[in-house]
């Protein structure tokens, strides 16, 4: 796995990071590429070339472990071999179109007898966005009610369709938002504006949605759509027992609940999906990013009589031109499958929870760590100025952790005061520490700077 004989470690830099190379690419690219592409891209100024299992290697020939895994697509990491097998397979064969394939057809009976509940019918896409739009259109179809409610730092894409659902200033200037959308407080349990109570914060903000519903909505609510764990917002756990009050409010005002698990799902969080965390049902979930091993595959999974709504069950009613097509489909199979037999799910939880008890360490030991949390190899780091204070760390500093992090050959999204790190699902304790050790390095020295 890419591992340094001479240093018995998974990570090497032999140049200063960028390397020349990766700056030349970089520097090339900068002439015709759009701007706005992936904050890591452009903090970084690195090329890859290739990666194995958990390391990556940049065109200058340093390595890196990967705490990032694409914001949790590579959940096999890189030239796992079965999914490779599959994929040149597939790509020798058929590619592309809409038309049933075999491996559609597996990965849609494995979806179905490792779901959560009933929520056996699947529709493939090929964007996060695209599926959540789907979502909305169903809810529609089914409910015949045309409003909808997210929560505050909830991110479900950047189309304008789900901009509205955008619980943040990212969506300023990108008006005006489609009507009918409204966003409430989740029950973050560091930054909650509704109840500083932990144990009273998710009944708080439930019933201050109840009364959002009243005073603001048409009461014609067709969805709530809430991440289990909001992913962007920095791997935030909601308060204990919110999403069971979430669902007897759906139940409630006749609204269906849809559980966008684009980064929960498949065995991120320790378990299948992030939902199973709360023992609760939705109607509709969305499912992607890591589903697909690293392809672009995404999808909508549901019962049948919401599934089967019209005008979302028309012909061609909730089909997408490069959805579960071939190659997307047998990528999607390969990764599931794969997740399954090597019990990867369980992987998760065993090394994440190995993760979170030594960073928890390091909270005890730098101040400047203000929280640890997640769920399996979904964990978030909230940078703080002073210890037992919730104002969140400087930028200037946050951009110094990840340089450093970088610099000794760690990648992960670790530029912004809530940290994220989303390992692929086969990382090992070994490399984990690895991993951490530098983070350790990182935050002495940012310390340091304070």
């Amino acid at each position: 796995m890419l591992k340094t004989d001479t240093t018995n470690s998974y990570a090497s830099i032999i140049t200063n990071v960028p390397g020349p190379n990766s700056l030349k690419y970089f520097n090339e690219e900068t002439k015709y590429i759009a701007p706005g592409i992936q904050t890591i891209a452009t903090r970084s100024k690195v090329t890859f070339e290739k990666g194995e299992g958990c390391i990556m290697q940049d065109v200058d020939g340093n390595r890196y472990i990967d705490f990032f895994a694409g914001v949790g697509v590579a959940s096999l990491g890189y030239n796992h071999p079965a999914y490779n097998k599959y994929m040149k397979e597939q790509l020798d064969n058929i590619h592309v179109g809409s038309f049933t394939s075999k491996n559609r057809v597996e990965l849609t009976k494995l979806l179905a007898e490792n779901t959560i509940g009933d929520l056996t019918r699947s529709q493939f896409y090929s964007g996060g966005a695209e599926a959540v739009e789907a979502a909305l259109r169903m809810a529609k179809s089914y409910t015949k009610k045309n409003e909808f409610i997210g929560f505050w730092n909830g991110f479900h894409g950047k189309t304008i369709g789900v901009l509205g659902l955008l619980g943040d200033d990212f969506k300023f200037g990108l008006g005006p938002l489609p009507a009918g959308i409204y966003t409430s407080p989740y029950p973050d349990p560091r930054h909650c504006p509704i109840d500083p109570n932990p144990e009273t914060m998710a009944k708080s903000c439930v019933d201050f949605l109840r009364k959002k519903i009243k005073y603001e909505t048409t009461n014609n609510i067709a969805a709530i759509i809430v991440e289990p764990i909001q992913g962007t917002a920095g791997n935030v756990v909601p308060a204990p027992g919110f999403l069971k009050l979430l669902r007897q409010l759906a139940d409630e005002i006749g609204a269906l609940l849809i559980c966008d698990e684009m980064i929960c799902g498949f065995g991120r969080t320790g378990k299948m999906f992030g939902t199973q965390h709360f023992d609760i049902i939705p109607d509709i979930m969305t499912i992607g990013k890591g589903f697909g091993g690293g392809f672009p595959m995404t999808g909508v999974m549901s019962r049948e009589e919401i599934i089967f709504a019209k005008p979302f069950g028309n012909p061609s009613g909730s089909s997408s031109s490069y959805g579960g097509n071939p190659l997307a489909s047998t990528a999607a199979y390969i990764t599931l499958k794969t997740i399954i037999d090597d019990g990867l799910v369980e992987n998760s939880a065993k090394v994440g929870e190995f993760m979170i008890r030594k960073l928890t360490r390091l909270q005890k030991k730098f101040p400047i760590i203000g929280d640890v949390r997640g769920k399996g190899l979904m964990i978030g780091i909230e940078l703080v100025k002073e210890k037992n204070l919730k104002e969140k760390l400087d930028k200037k500093y946050t951009e110094m952790f990840f340089q450093e992090c970088l610099k000794r050959g760690l990648v992960m999204m670790g530029y912004n005061p809530d940290i994220r790190i989303y390992p692929p699902l086969i990382v090992t304790e070994e490399i984990a520490e690895e991993g951490i050790s530098i983070m350790e390095k990182a935050f002495e020295y940012v310390s340091d700077q304070l």
